[in-house]
């Protein structure tokens, strides 16, 4: 059998798409790697987690970032995804004028409920070879955040996976921590 050679899209044929109207302004896609690829359904948990951690974040770090949520984020040419949350650095047309790229973003977090392949797998390739430094996976079903550290082409050189009771700080604010507990739901005792 031979491969097919595949034809990617670039972010500008995928942002004129939107544009002249060929992508809905509410269809859930985003370009990953040159191809358009359809986004998951929201779930109740996974909206949860994304309100629980994004007040966590902006209490914690107030106006030291921006916290962009379901936001995209131009990583390179081939690829625009839209992280469930992305910690920028502050500008002051709030990105009016462009996406952020990855020397504007401290740290994605993407929460997983049903994404949680993807979020592992294909995301994170194209977020280490973009070069972003703090990549985080909220395992909402597992009660775990994986994080990753260390980009190169190959992928993360650093990866762990953090229980409900640790501790965590971005790479960023080091001196700023807070549990990954607190992202997620509360246990309910018996």
């Amino acid at each position: 059998m031979t491969l097919l050679d595949i034809r990617l899209l670039t972010v500008q044929e995928y942002q004129l798409m939107a544009e002249i109207g060929i992508l809905e302004e509410d269809e859930r896609v985003e370009l990953l790697a040159g191809q358009i690829v359809k986004m998951a359904a929201k779930g109740t948990a996974h909206g949860a987690g994304v309100k629980r951690t994004v007040d966590l974040l902006q209490n914690r770090l107030g106006r030291l970032v921006l916290v962009s949520v379901q936001d995209p984020v131009r990583l390179n040419n081939y690829s625009e995804p839209e992280p469930d949350i992305a910690l920028l650095v502050r500008d002051p047309l709030y990105y009016e004028d462009r996406h952020p790229t990855p020397s504007e973003v401290y740290l994605i977090i993407e929460v997983a409920d049903t994404t949680l392949r993807t979020d592992l797998g294909i995301k994170a390739t194209i977020y280490a070879q973009s070069g972003i430094t703090d990549y985080w996976v909220l395992d909402v079903n597992n009660r775990q955040l994986h994080v990753f550290r260390e980009p190169s082409q190959d992928g993360y050189q650093s990866i762990v996976v953090l229980g409900d009771d640790a501790s965590i700080s971005s790479l960023q604010f080091p001196d700023i921590s807070f549990m990954v507990r607190d992202m997620l739901r509360p246990l309910v005792s018996i």
